[in-house]
């Protein structure tokens, strides 16, 4: 078994090499749904919801995977691959004010408008309610995230190794909201 483990990691990390926009995207989409899968277990819900599958991993294809990709090409450009700790601590500090703000929006309206189907009046109630806390929790735990990230994980797995920590971000998150369901009940 450890050999088509192995075999299979190789065949990744070649593909991450020859095509590593498709493969980050395609990466991205399938921890999107991982993530997803898990939430929809641990919140109780029954039958599947193939639909809002579909919709996050669009979103984790057509979105993380690519902006990922480019977002840390960027990084790496700007800072001319430099990876000591005061470099290291400006690519956190850039992302944190930019980047965490904007993608925890842009999801939260997708959520709310696509994948949920609400009128732009309840998502932007809702981002008005939820925003301030999502974007406070983010900005405790991500900046640890991107340090490791940027410091430690090759550039090419750096947003492989974002999209793993988002997919159990997504969990923790779930598993968040369902106990404070079940703290009002």
């Amino acid at each position: 078994m450890g050999s088509i483990a192995k075999k299979g990691l190789q065949q990744y990390l070649l593909q991450l090499q020859q095509h590593p926009l498709r493969t980050k995207a395609i990466t991205a989409g399938v921890l999107s749904a991982i993530s997803d899968l898990v939430a929809q277990k641990i919140t109780g819900i029954q039958k599947l919801q193939v639909r809002r599958l579909l919709l996050k991993v669009l979103f984790g294809v057509a979105y993380l995977g690519p902006f990922g990709h480019f977002l840390h090409l960027l990084l790496d450009k700007l800072f001319k691959g430099k990876k000591d700790k005061s470099t290291v601590a400006k690519k956190v500090l850039l992302e944190q004010i930019t980047v965490s703000p904007w993608n925890n929006l842009l999801f939260m309206v997708y959520y709310g408008m696509v994948i949920e189907k609400r009128p732009w009046i309840q998502v932007k109630s809702n981002i008005k309610r939820e925003y301030p806390k999502v974007q406070y929790t983010a900005w405790a735990f991500w900046p640890v995230v991107g340090w490791v990230n940027h410091l430690y994980v090759p550039l090419q797995l750096r947003v492989v190794f974002h999209s793993i920590i988002a997919c159990c971000w997504g969990i923790f998150l779930n598993l968040r909201a369902r106990s404070m369901v079940l703290k009002k009940a």
